[in-house]
């Protein structure tokens, strides 16, 4: 009997110390893999960086190179006193795409200012056919698949309008010898089970859907579709942002995006952008006009930290023809501010050392109540733009902006 105690114990001993060397090996194993997936995470981490930064670095680099170009061929003809257009539209337009690459850029980080509105997105569809025609060319048949009853979004309309127009792009090369792209809106509930597995909210979404006839995408594009820079095009066809763009725009407005597609059999991208409740209309939008001028007496004082951006930006609205206080930074606007009661409109850049624009503008209107304001910025995480959304009642100028650009926010801001 105690023989068989004693192996019973030896028994137990053994087990406990055999379940105690099985639990350090488990967490042995748990503790390796866990550092096997933090370091692909981090080597998949920088490949996107490397892309990323590789991208950037090859567009921007091409964009310079054209404005550079083009200033040093001004600078040699004025000096021999020939023409010089058409290296100026040269310049302008090397400035702009580069413009335009920061733009995407800010659209894919998500951080982009919205300005959004209630939509009817079977309207905006049909308002951008004839458009989307002349984009798609002869080959590509355009059908329409809407929705009655359909709800409506709250969303920026121009960005709705540039994704639905970038996935048709997309589409149409994807059908060299043509084909068939079908627009489709709906309404869609998206449950708590696909929401889950999606990385999605669950709710009620209008889903709007570009679908196409062509070549397709296979499991491993499909899984890299969104990434910035990433194209199966060949050089000089794709700069690699249209889905980008797509994808930071639908998840900066709360939505979900998602890509169904076989080799051979085409591809279909679905957008879906949560129900607006409410009977909320859509602001009139005005029609284009000439360039917007001011006068003398319509006096703007201008705040910004960047010497050479003030001195442009205060010439500019000299040629529109307003009266121009320049100053370089808070302190300085109000001091001149306090000097010159003929003042009617404070533009400020919003990032600036010491006292940024918005603690500005608030001290300004606190002194001179009814001053007008209009705020300017390249980067959107700041005082006035929270969550990607303009802080209402803000009135906002992206950086960069042309002339006409300039001359009309002066002028809707003077007259609203």
């Amino acid at each position: 009997m105690l023989e068989t105690r004693r192996a019973a114990e030896k028994a137990n001993a053994e087990l406990l110390e055999l379940n105690r060397t099985l639990e350090e090996r488990i967490a042995e194993a748990v503790e390796a893999r866990m550092k096997i997936e933090a370091a692909l995470r981090q080597a998949q981490k920088m490949e996107a960086v490397g892309q990323l930064t590789g991208g950037i670095a090859h567009d921007f680099n091409n964009m310079l190179a054209v404005i550079i170009s083009a200033l040093n061929l001004i600078e040699r003809r004025v000096a021999q006193g020939e023409d010089f257009a058409e290296f100026i539209e040269a310049a302008k337009d090397g400035a702009a795409r580069a413009a335009s690459l920061t733009q995407r850029l800010l659209a894919f980080s998500r951080q982009q200012a919205l300005s959004p509105e209630p939509l009817n997105a079977n309207q905006l569809v049909a308002d951008m056919s004839e458009l989307l025609r002349r984009s798609l060319g002869e080959t590509v048949r355009l059908e329409t698949v809407l929705a009655s009853g359909l709800w409506r979004v709250h969303a920026d309309k121009n960005l709705l309008e540039n994704a639905i127009l970038n996935l048709a792009i997309n589409a149409r090369d994807a059908m060299p010898e043509g084909g068939r792209l079908t627009i489709e809106t709906a309404n869609r509930h998206l449950d708590e089970a696909y929401a889950a597995e999606h990385d999605a909210v669950a709710g009620q979404y209008v889903m709007i859907a570009v679908t196409d006839t062509g070549i397709g995408m296979t499991p491993e594009v499909m899984a890299k579709a969104f990434e910035p820079f990433f194209t199966t095009k060949g050089p000089g066809k794709g700069t690699g942002l249209g889905l980008s763009q797509v994808f930071g725009f639908v998840k900066q407005s709360g939505g979900h995006i998602k890509i169904y597609s076989d080799p051979g059999r085409g591809t279909s991208i679905k957008i879906y952008l949560p129900r607006l409740y409410g009977t909320g209309d859509a602001p009139k939008r005005a029609r284009a006009k000439k360039l917007a001028r001011g006068a003398v007496s319509e006096v703007v004082l201008v705040v910004e930290d960047d010497e050479q951006v003030l001195s442009l930006t205060a010439q500019m609205l000299r040629d529109l023809g307003y009266g121009v206080i320049e100053a370089g930074d808070g302190a300085e606007a109000l001091a001149a501010l306090s000097d010159n009661p003929e003042i009617r409109l404070l533009f400020t850049d919003v990032v600036m050392p010491d006292m940024n624009g918005r603690r500005l503008a608030e001290e300004a209107q606190r002194r001179r109540p009814g001053l007008k304001v209009l705020f300017t910025t390249g980067y959107t995480r700041n005082g006035v733009v929270h969550e990607g959304v303009l802080d209402p009642g803000v009135n906002l100028l992206q950086k960069p902006a042309s002339l006409e650009q300039l001359a009309a926010k002066i002028r809707m801001v003077l007259d609203g």
